[in-house]
């Protein structure tokens, strides 16, 4: 089993930056692909980010490239995703998610998942 406790949201204004992080333990793995998945009120649950275990590569949905970047720190076990400007839309609950397989969209086929944290841009 692997868990994860992401932490860092808050409410920020438009325009401006948050860092999010996600701490794993358990049967962790450096190998294990990891994901940024968020969730609007009333909306389904997306893609945002995700990072490769094995290269590192990285992928964003179109809404959010430019504006965030994905990254890991495999000694402390750790997953970043750092949002710059930051717009109203991006408000959303976000969830960390890892996976044994490789780089992929779909939440559905994410193994394990964080409890959330709430992202909240004003205008």
């Amino acid at each position: 089993q692997v868990q994860l406790v992401e932490s860092g949201g808050g409410l920020v204004q438009a325009g401006g930056s948050l860092r999010l992080s996600c701490a794993a333990s358990g049967r962790t793995s450096s190998s294990y692909t990891m994901g940024w998945f968020r969730q609007p009120p009333g909306k389904e649950r997306g893609f945002v980010a995700g990072i490769s275990g094995s290269s590192g590569t990285t992928f964003y949905a179109d809404s959010v490239k430019g504006r965030f970047t994905i990254s890991r720190d495999n000694a402390k076990n750790t997953v970043y995703l750092q949002m710059n400007s930051l717009k109203p839309e991006d408000t959303a609950v976000y969830y960390c998610a890892a996976r044994s397989g490789g780089l992929i969209t779909p939440y559905i086929l994410y193994d394990y998942w964080g409890q959330g944290t709430q992202v909240t841009v004003s205008s």
